[in-house]
C-alpha cells in the first residue's frame, strides 16, 4: 500500500525543491556557533555525508549573518538562517548569501520591517519558512483559544503567512512545533485542511537519542502515513548528525525514501546460541557511511533465522555451534564454531560490498 501525499505548491530552497511532486527533503541545523565558520563548515559537511539535503544555522548577530557568505562558499547544500526578533539580520543573512529565511513575521517589528525582509527575500531569490512554535502563540490567541492548542498554532501562523500573501509574497513554507505529539499532530492536520504551502514538519524539544526519536518518529510517522509533510527534521538534544539516521530509518519504513542499506536483526530470546548483540553492532558500523540500499538480516535462532536471512540480499542464521551466511537465498557458507561467524561473515560482507561497486 503506497502512500499518497497531501497537494502542494512548490518552493524552492536553492537547488533543492519542496512540496509540489518533489521527494520528502531531510533538513537539520547546526548546533555551533555561526561566527565560527570552520567548526560550522564541517559539521555541516557531516551532516550532508549523513544525508542532510538543507541545514539551518543560527543567526544572533551581525558576525554570524555575514559569516553566512564564507559558510556557503565551502558546503554543497542549501543553507537557511535562523532570525529571531531583528529584521536587519534577515536581511544581512540574505545579501550574504543565505538560500532562505526561518521567521516568524510577527516578532520582527511592524509592517515596514516585513516589507523590507520580503522585498530583500524577492530580491535574491529566496524562500521563507513560516515557523510557529506553542511556546511562542501571541497572548490574545492563547487567551482566545486556552492556550497553546492547535487551532492558536494554526491561526497564529495563517496570520503571519497573511502578512506575507499582502506582500504578493508566495514561496513560503510553514511549520507548528510542539513538544507534545498529539498537539503537534492536530496542529498539522488542521493546517493541512486550509492551505495548500508545502509543510515542515517536526516534533520540538523532543527529548535526548532514544526519547526524541520515539517521539519525533511517532508524531512524523502519524503526519507522514496522512500524505502530510514536505520536508522533515528529527530534533533531538544530541549530535545533529544523529538526527539524519533517525529520518532516514522512519522514511524507509514508510516506503516513502531509500538512503543506505536496511538491516535487521531479531531480537534476543532463550533460543539464542551465538554472540548476536555483538554481531549486529559490528554490522551496524561496518556499513556506516554506505549510501547504497539492499538488506542485510542478522538473525539468531533456527526458528525464523534461515527464512528472512535468504530473503535479504545478504543475511547471516545463527544456531548452536554453527552459523549458515545467505546471499540472495543461496547457502555460500557455513561455519562451524560461533568464535568464528563474526569474522566469516564480515569478510563476506566486504566481498558483496565490493561486487555492488563494481556493478
Amino acid at each position: 500500500m503506497s502512500i499518497e501525499r497531501r497537494k502542494t505548491r512548490e518552493i524552492g530552497v536553492g537547488n533543492v525543491r519542496i512540496g509540489g511532486e518533489s521527494p520528502i527533503v531531510v533538513q537539520s541545523m547546526t548546533n555551533t556557533d555561526t561566527r565560527d565558520v570552520e567548526a560550522t563548515v564541517e559539521q555541516i559537511r557531516q551532516l550532508s555525508d549523513a544525508g542532510c539535503e538543507i541545514v539551518r544555522v543560527a543567526v544572533l548577530n551581525e558576525g554570524a549573518a555575514w559569516a553566512i557568505g564564507r559558510i556557503r562558499q565551502q558546503v554543497s547544500i542549501p543553507i537557511i538562517a535562523d532570525i529571531h526578533f531583528d529584521h536587519r539580520l534577515a536581511v544581512m543573512s540574505l545579501e550574504a548569501g543565505a538560500h532562505a529565511l526561518r521567521i516568524n513575521p510577527g516578532n520582527i517589528g511592524g509592517r515596514q520591517n516585513v516589507d523590507m525582509v520580503v522585498d530583500a527575500a524577492r530580491a535574491h531569490g529566496a524562500s521563507i519558512r513560516v515557523g510557529v512554535n506553542s511556546g511562542s502563540v501571541e497572548k490574545a490567541l492563547l487567551e482566545q483559544f486556552g492556550g497553546p492548542t492547535a487551532e492558536a498554532m494554526v491561526e497564529s501562523a495563517l496570520g503571519h503567512v497573511r502578512m506575507l500573501e499582502d506582500r504578493n509574497f508566495y514561496e513560503t513554507k510553514i511549520s507548528l512545533k510542539s513538544s507534545s505529539v498529539l498537539n503537534t499532530v492536530d496542529a498539522y492536520r488542521l493546517l493541512a485542511e486550509r492551505c495548500d504551502y508545502p509543510l515542515h514538519i517536526g516534533v520540538t524539544e523532543a527529548g535526548t537519542l532514544m526519547r526524541g526519536a520515539v517521539k519525533s518518529s511517532v508524531g512524523l510517522g502519524i503526519l507522514l502515513w496522512q500524505g502530510i509533510g514536505d520536508t522533515l527534521r528529527v530534533s533531538l538534544t544530541d549530535d545533529p548528525v544523529k538526527e539524519m539516521a533517525v529520518a532516514w530509518e522512519l522514511l524507509r519504513a514508510l516506503g516513502l525514501r531509500y538512503r543506505g542499506p536496511e538491516i535487521i536483526s531479531c531480537p534476543t530470546c532463550g533460543r539464542t546460541e551465538i554472540g548476536l548483540i555483538n554481531l549486529a553492532e559490528e554490522v551496524e558500523r561496518r556499513l556506516e557511511g554506505v549510501t547504497d540500499s539492499f538488506k542485510v538480516a542478522v538473525m539468531g535462532c533456527v526458528v525464523n533465522g534461515p527464512g528472512e536471512a535468504r530473503e535479504a540480499d545478504i543475511g547471516v542464521a545463527g544456531g548452536r555451534d554453527k552459523g549458515i551466511i545467505f546471499r540472495k537465498g543461496e547457502i555460500v557458507r557455513t561455519v562451524k564454531g560461533g568464535a568464528r561467524l563474526l569474522e566469516a561473515f564480515m569478510q563476506e560482507l566486504d566481498s558483496f560490498l565490493e561486487e555492488r561497486k563494481k556493478g
